[in-house]
């Protein structure tokens, strides 16, 4: 694993604007970054595809775990929402993507930090705009990227679980990365003959009389792919609907996803599988004996309310709305640095199996909003 200095090419804003990326400056500076990328070998490849698929495993048996022996308090899920959980994870509706955010050297084994599988974003970067740089640049060289293909292809498979058209995408008006992520979605799902709409979660409507979702001319809503939270979702004053319109209404990704996309379940899989090289101890509530771990808020998002302390310091502290929900304790990762550069790998799981990576990078141990982009290929050896 190398990180290797790059000449951008000329136009560059230009040219992944034209494949759908039109955040590629935040207000905190550069986001999509090819001033550098990082080179892997296939067997680094290889090692990355195994950890992603086996940590997907480990995490839908921990999620199983959870519903056998009714652990939903370690994981902060309102008791109203755990008969629909129950209910979807036995139901099998489609779930479609996700994304493990490892630490990763090269060297050591894979270390999971979290696995965010409801809502995760930096897919167009992932799939399409860092595979059009390496045709430009590096046409010789490969990539750990078959993310476009693979979401095309469930898409066709559901076609039949679907139950009714159009299929609508929706996020939050407020958000240019959100909305990028959902337009690229719901490209894939055209691609695949889905007819499809777009609407804003804040136009998504209730029916009082017909007791069911609507959008603003009043039509039903039966299938809805949603970049929005569930923990939010519940909390919405329309939360109390959701449980009511099962059956009348499929939502992607499903309610279950709550089990995945929980911080509580990372100590819960150091508990069923101790000592796992591609796992970090982790406890709930408490950091135990660890001398140097991140405090971790169970639903925090972009690096909000993160603590990392080292031999009894704290290191680096975020800010945030979040943590009332309760923290779990995580061995502080030994993230790789090159230069002042630290990256995590966004492994992505397409339909259950790993799909390819994406690389964000920042100058400090949080990965948030300022985060850096950086594309990757990788050589056969």
């Amino acid at each position: 694993m190398k990180r290797i200095s790059t000449e951008p090419r000329p136009h560059w804003e230009s040219k992944v604007e034209e494949v759908g990326l039109a955040f590629h400056h935040t207000p905190e500076g550069l986001y999509w970054d090819e001033g550098a990328h990082y080179e892997f070998t296939s067997g680094e490849v290889d090692l990355v595809e195994r950890a992603t698929n086996e940590l997907h495993e480990m995490c839908m048996a921990a999620a199983q775990h959870v519903i056998d022996h009714d652990r939903f308090d370690d994981l902060a899920i309102p008791p109203e929402a755990v008969p629909l959980i129950k209910l979807t994870w036995e139901e099998e509706p489609p779930a479609i993507y996700g994304r493990f955010d490892l630490a990763y050297d090269g060297k050591s084994p894979p270390k999971l930090l979290e696995y965010n599988a409801d809502t995760p974003t930096s897919l167009l970067e992932s799939s399409v705009v860092q595979w059009f740089w390496l045709q430009d640049v590096h046409p010789e060289a490969d990539q750990f990227n078959s993310i476009h293909e693979r979401l095309v292809a469930k898409w066709k498979e559901l076609w039949d679980y679907l139950l009714a058209f159009p299929l609508y995408f929706a996020c939050t008006r407020g958000s240019i990365e959100d909305r990028v992520t959902v337009a690229y979605m719901q490209d894939t799902a055209e691609q695949a003959g889905i007819l499809t709409s777009f609407i804003t979660v804040e136009d998504i409507g209730w029916d009082h009389a017909k007791r069911e979702f609507v959008d603003l001319d009043g039509r039903t809503i039966t299938n809805l792919f949603k970049l929005y939270p569930w923990e939010w979702l519940l909390g919405e004053t329309f939360g109390r609907y959701l449980i009511e319109s099962h059956g009348q209404m499929q939502w992607i990704e499903p309610i279950w996803k709550l089990l995945l996309s929980n911080k509580g379940l990372l100590p819960i899989l150091w508990e069923l599988y101790p000592g796992h090289p591609n796992l970090l101890e982790t406890y709930l509530g408490e950091p135990r004996d660890m001398t140097s771990y991140v405090r971790k808020p169970i639903y925090s998002r972009e690096g909000g309310n993160i603590r990392i302390c080292s031999e009894g310091c704290t290191l680096q502290e975020t800010d945030g709305d979040y943590g009332a929900e309760g923290f779990i304790y995580q061995e502080l990762a030994p993230l790789p640095c090159f230069g002042d550069n630290y990256p995590i790998l966004g492994s992505w799981v397409i339909d259950q199996e790993s799909a390819g990576i994406g690389i964000r990078e920042t100058r400090t141990l949080i990965t948030d909003n300022a985060s850096r982009f950086v594309p990757h290929l990788f050589v056969h050896t």
